[in-house]
């Protein structure tokens, strides 16, 4: 029997998604095919880089609502979420909290630090409670 898919979570690396979006592109493709909603989220950083930003959480949520005007996903369903911490555990906690279905989530090449040190989609995949669809790029 085939498992119903109404929640699809997509994490975006904002800092990459204007040379890359085809997770994104994937996620909701399948959302549309599936009737599923689609939550859309990003990571920011404990500590931002950029001392400018004196509000991480808004101003990614900024950079999300501008990401997403810029990719619109029409006849889908779209929350979005930001999150502080590390990547792949927030990834993981809100797939959980959630209760997602399925997360599409991009993948670079592996480099031989990533067999070391392990990446984020590869977390994410032994540590999630549900599918994970990987996309590489």
């Amino acid at each position: 029997m085939t498992r119903e898919t109404k929640t699809i979570l997509c994490p975006v690396n904002l800092r990459h998604a204007k040379i890359d979006t085809a997770a994104y592109d994937e996620a909701v493709e399948m959302a549309r095919r599936r009737g599923a909603r689609l939550i859309v989220a990003t990571v920011a950083p404990e500590i931002e880089r950029n001392l400018n930003i004196y509000d991480s959480v808004k101003y990614w949520s900024g950079e999300l609502d501008k990401f997403l005007a810029a990719h619109p996903a029409e006849g889908v369903e779209i929350t979005t979420t930001v999150r502080k911490g590390a990547v792949h555990r927030q990834i993981v906690k809100l797939a959980h909290e959630e209760q997602v279905d399925l997360i599409v989530i991009e993948a670079a090449n592996p480099r031989i630090q990533d067999y070391l040190l392990g990446t984020t989609a590869s977390h994410v995949v032994s540590h999630a409670e549900c599918s994970v669809y990987v996309v590489r790029n």
